[in-house]
């Protein structure tokens, strides 16, 4: 009797591509790091099957194991895979600066006066900071990668720790230069500088911020009320008192510090053309 041959791409005909090293790699740490993400991080990652990640990874067990023929080989570069930051949601946000750019539109005509210069910086973070501290206290990629900084140094010392904390400084890096460009075009864009006898730089106050951030981020779980409290306040200036988070005051309270009205601009009537048009068309995010 013959036999009825499969159609194609189904059932003995379909033959699976067989994977490089290099795609078995790359599946299998996407898999375990949406499997940390969803569960979350621990020190020992006991948590995470390794069969489960072949599974959902989609890959062969010889393919597995050939890369990594013992299960902590493949937790180690887990663990510096984590370390990189290199999740979508960790990074610069692409609407931060729009969305700061809309404050400043409509309050350019504090602009013409240098006082009021810091009130729209304080209002852009009085906006900014609260949307970029629900985005970190709602995200878990954030979580995770806040969880491998308290606990890596728990690894025991070796080649791993280092290849973590490595991993790690490069990613702040990255992370802490791009808040700092971002200070950079805001202040250059309102007419402020950094204060010169504080010795500072951007990326001082990018630091300082991100750490007051993520302190805030880490003690809400156990105090709710640093997410829920808001309190009318006019602490910079403004015309009139606003609605504050406490993120948001605490973000402008450590920024604002450093900056003052650089008294070498002078706001005339054709800078005010200029930056709205600059504003309006969304270019100042690329200079």
């Amino acid at each position: 009797m013959k036999q009825d041959t499969p159609p194609p791409g189904t059932g003995l005909a379909r033959r699976r591509r067989r994977l490089s090293d290099e795609e078995t790699g790359q599946r299998m740490l996407q898999a375990a790091t949406a499997m940390v993400t969803e569960t979350g991080l621990t020190v020992s990652l006991d948590h995470i099957s390794l069969e489960d990640v072949i599974r959902d990874a989609g890959v062969s067990r010889s393919a597995a194991y050939r890369r990594w023929p013992y299960k902590d080989l493949f937790f180690s570069d887990l663990l510096k895979e984590l370390a990189k930051g290199t999740s979508p949601e960790i990074g610069a946000n692409p609407d931060a600066l729009a969305a700061i750019g809309r404050v400043v539109l409509d309050r350019l005509d504090w602009i013409e006066t240098p006082e009021r210069r810091l009130a729209v910086a304080a209002e852009a973070l009085r906006h900014g900071a609260l949307d970029e501290f629900e985005l970190f206290h709602r995200s878990a990629q954030w979580r995770t990668y806040f969880a491998l900084h308290a606990t890596f140094l728990s690894l025991p010392d070796g080649e791993l720790r280092d290849e973590v904390q490595s991993a790690l400084a490069t990613s702040e890096q990255a992370l802490i230069a791009g808040i700092a460009t971002a200070y950079r075009q805001v202040t250059t864009l309102l007419g402020l500088r950094l204060r010169p006898e504080l010795d500072a730089s951007y990326e001082t106050v990018a630091t300082l911020a991100t750490a007051t951030m993520r302190g805030l981020i880490l003690m809400a779980p156990a105090n709710p009320a640093i997410a829920t409290t808001r309190f009318q306040a006019n602490p910079f200036g403004a015309p009139e008192a606003a609605e504050w988070s406490q993120p948001a005051l605490g973000m402008a309270g450590v920024t604002l510090t450093f900056f003052e009205p650089d008294p070498g601009v002078v706001w005339d009537e054709q800078r005010a053309v200029a930056a709205r048009e600059l504003l309006t068309s969304g270019d100042w995010t690329r200079t």
